[in-house]
């Protein structure tokens, strides 16, 4: 039994000796231990005393109030960043792209895909002809579904294009006419 006391006295004096070098460490580099809560901080006091009215009516509608140490969600601390960098437009603008899917839905985002945004202009590419000209009838029904997913502003349009059809000019110099015919049916 006395071999256990030794080795937790040995651990004690470890933890005694390392917090000692932390703070000889602390006071080479300038630092200086609080003797006390500094006056107007959240640590003064009792954080959650119901001292104050809003306290107070918490407490009786028996709601607890929300104390500035508590852990929050990692999405409202982020959205209050965002926030408060003025990031909300560069942030809406990426996640056009990223959530092109949910935005406008599987079928639509099959056969068109978000190419670029730019000044508040989507291009999108669609893989026929027939789903550009559906897309573009649907542009408004889209844009309400931006608008309400997004913000108002942050999409101001979109541009539609169909697929490209290869080039049949060759060389430097081309005779002006209708091409080639049939082709493409």
């Amino acid at each position: 039994m006395s071999s256990l006391e030794d080795r937790l006295q040995d651990h004690e004096d470890a933890a005694k000796i390392l917090l000692a070098r932390m703070r000889a460490a602390a006071k080479g580099r300038g630092e200086h231990r609080l003797r006390g809560t500094p006056k107007g901080t959240s640590l003064a006091g009792d954080p959650r005393s119901t001292s104050s009215d809003k306290q107070k009516r918490a407490a009786a509608s028996g709601s607890r109030s929300a104390d500035r140490r508590d852990p929050n969600l990692l999405g409202g601390v982020v959205d209050g960043l965002i926030k408060t960098r003025g990031w909300s437009s560069p942030v809406a603008v990426g996640s056009v792209v990223a959530r092109w899917e949910q935005l406008v839905g599987t079928a639509i985002a099959e056969h068109c895909k978000p190419e670029k945004f730019e000044n508040g202009v989507v291009e999108v590419i669609c893989d026929s002809s027939a789903w550009a000209t559906n897309l573009k009838l649907m542009q408004p029904q889209l844009m309400d579904v931006f608008n309400r997913e997004l913000g108002p502003g942050i999409v101001t349009g979109l541009s539609i294009r169909g697929p490209q059809a290869p080039s049949w000019k060759k060389g430097l110099y081309s005779v002006r006419g209708r091409g080639p015919r049939d082709t493409y049916g």
